[in-house]
Parts: structure tokens; sequence; C-alpha cells
């Protein structure tokens, strides 16, 4: 495991809702790396999204333009209906195409951008979800030589996201959800003595 990590990516889908705002609102005004959210929502919620995951925390949460640049110490979260890809130069990329694993947004397609352009680079966070979508986008991260993370099946709400990226891929971390909020903090610090004690 290294520390040179730049982007963090997280989906997640019904259930997870909970958990990452709790994470959010761990995250210390000193965290610096990127956070990219893909949540799954109804397509009729449009607005509000973002401002509902910001109370509370220190970050704002962005909804992203076509073409804006990944910036440090920003958490963006894809729009309602729009896929959202990021490419070598951390820039996203917004598309109106078919939906994946019934999904627009597409966790897998977020996942699978960011692994083949940022490679070791990359932090996948998988939460709770009720199909399969991420499971693959987390295979891509582990094979780009990223570091996968996924919520503890037996805690979450609806299990099947997280169970089913297990059946894919070996995960490198498989952690509640205050665990994931300890850890994030820890890349935060970069001390290696603090990451070992959440390695399986």
């Amino acid at each position: 495991m290294q520390e040179e990590y730049e982007i963090v990516l997280i989906g997640g889908s019904a259930g997870s809702f909970q958990p990452i705002k709790l994470l959010l609102e761990k995250l210390p005004t000193e965290f610096t790396y990127s956070i990219v959210l893909c949540l799954h929502r109804p397509k009729n919620v449009k607005k509000g999204f973002a401002e509902a995951l910001s109370i509370g925390i220190s970050h704002t949460v962005l909804e992203p333009y076509d073409k804006e640049k990944i910036l440090q110490n920003k958490i963006y979260l894809a729009p309602s209906n729009y896929h959202l890809l990021i490419d070598e130069k951390k820039t996203i990329h917004l598309s109106t195409e078919e939906p994946v694993n019934y999904s627009r947004p597409s966790i897998d397609l977020m996942f699978e951008s960011a692994a083949y352009a940022l490679k070791d680079k990359v932090v996948g966070i998988l939460y709770s979800g009720a199909n399969q979508d991420g499971a693959l986008g987390m295979k891509k991260i582990k094979e780009n030589n990223g570091l996968t993370i996924i919520q503890n099946p037996n805690e979450s709400t609806v299990p099947t996201m997280p169970k089913s990226a297990l059946s894919v891929t070996p995960i490198d971390l498989v952690l509640s959800s205050k665990e994931i909020c300890s850890f994030l903090n820890s890349l935060c610090s970069k001390k290696k003595k603090v990451l070992k004690r959440f390695l399986l």
C-alpha cells in the first residue's frame, strides 16, 4: 500500500446516504484529496441532494459542469441523470449515454475511467446498494494498482453492491462505515503506522 493517492472515488446506492454523510462530516478541514461521488438517486430528485450532503461538513459538495477540472480539497457529486467520467488530466466529462446496470450516473463508468486514466493514484470506495453497479469498476481499479475499499456487507443496509465487488475481485479493505472514516483521516496524516492496522 502506498500513500501518494490523489483522488478518492465513492459510489453508493440504496442505504448509502447516511454512512456517506457521516464520512463527509468526519473529514477534517485539512483533508486535501479530491473526492468524487457517484450516488444513485431517483430521477425526479434533481436539486437539493448536494445541499443535503453539504450540511454540517467543512467542505462544499459541488455538482460539476462538463469539462470542469478536479481540484484538491473539493467534493464533486455526479449530477442527476448524467454519467461522470474522469480523464488523465483530472477533468470531468458528463455524458447522457445509455444507463449502465440500469443506472445513470454509473458507478462502474466513473471507477473505470479514473482507473484507466490515473492508475495507482485512485482510492475507490463502494457502499451499500441493491444492484451490481460498481463491482466491475472496482475490478478495474484493482487491476490498475489503485486501492479498493468496500463497506462491510454485514453492516450494509443493502449488501448486494459490496458483495458483488467481492465476487469479482480481491478487495484490499473491508471496513465498517466508521472505519472508512478513520482510514481516510489516516490518509490525511500520511502515517504508515496508522494505515497498517486497517489492512486485512
